[in-house]
């Protein structure tokens, strides 16, 4: 195994060669806002655009998830450029999601919260107009809700169902601002070949996937 040094944010780092940066500042306790990034995964969707990091040497921010790490590469996860672009994705997300955190199973463990909070940008954002989809919320099955106005198109629960189960209940249907996770023929949860395991609520950054109060079972972690 052939390794790499480089700095990120001021700190001396080894890291094995062909490692994305995400996952290399991640492993070593500095936090880069993401959503979609799914370590397991040959190729990064870098859908989320929340990322973005800046490399000496590169005019233009990079995502962290897309970047391979590189002997003497030094990363500025704090810099000007970076953040605004990050902000600016955040704020468009949080535009079309609505905000009722007291409300919601996620509340304190919701990945939006710890985003906001380093990015500092409210999660009620001011600077954009406010554009909820309003879509109805499927209570079918009898374990958990899926509330697809909390999803924010991650693609994790998909990659989790599809990859690692390889059962595929759940896809992408549609395209644009009415892009949404759903099962195939748009069939109620409660209807569909889901085996119950709870994988997708666990790795659900968002309140969109929850347990209900009466089958919540024990919190248990799902590598992705």
């Amino acid at each position: 195994m052939k390794t790499v040094s480089l700095t990120i944010d001021g700190r001396k780092i080894i890291a094995e060669e062909g490692t994305k940066l995400l996952w290399v500042a991640l492993d070593n306790g500095i936090y880069i806002p993401n959503l979609c990034a799914i370590r397991s995964s040959p190729e990064p969707a870098a859908a989320c655009r929340l990322c973005f990091v800046e490399v000496a040497g590169k005019e233009a921010p990079v995502t962290a998830c897309t970047e391979t790490v590189a002997e003497g590469m030094v990363v500025n996860t704090r810099g000007k450029k970076a953040l605004r672009l990050a902000r600016s994705a955040f704020e468009l997300l949080m535009a079309s999601h609505p905000v009722d955190c007291a409300g919601c199973p996620a509340n304190r463990s919701c990945e939006l919260q710890k985003i906001s909070g380093h990015l500092k940008v409210k999660l009620k954002t001011k600077r954009l107009r406010t554009l909820l989809r309003e879509l109805p919320i499927d209570d079918s099955h009898p374990l958990f809700t899926y509330d697809p106005n909390k999803c924010v198109l991650c693609g994790r629960c998909l990659w989790v169902c599809r990859q690692q189960l390889g059962i595929g209940v759940l896809g992408f249907a549609h395209r644009g601002f009415q892009r949404v996770v759903t099962t195939f023929a748009d069939e109620p949860l409660g209807q569909s070949r889901c085996q119950e395991c709870g994988d997708c609520i666990a790795v659900c950054p968002t309140g969109a996937l929850s347990f209900k109060d009466s089958a919540k079972p024990a919190a248990r972690a799902v590598k992705i």
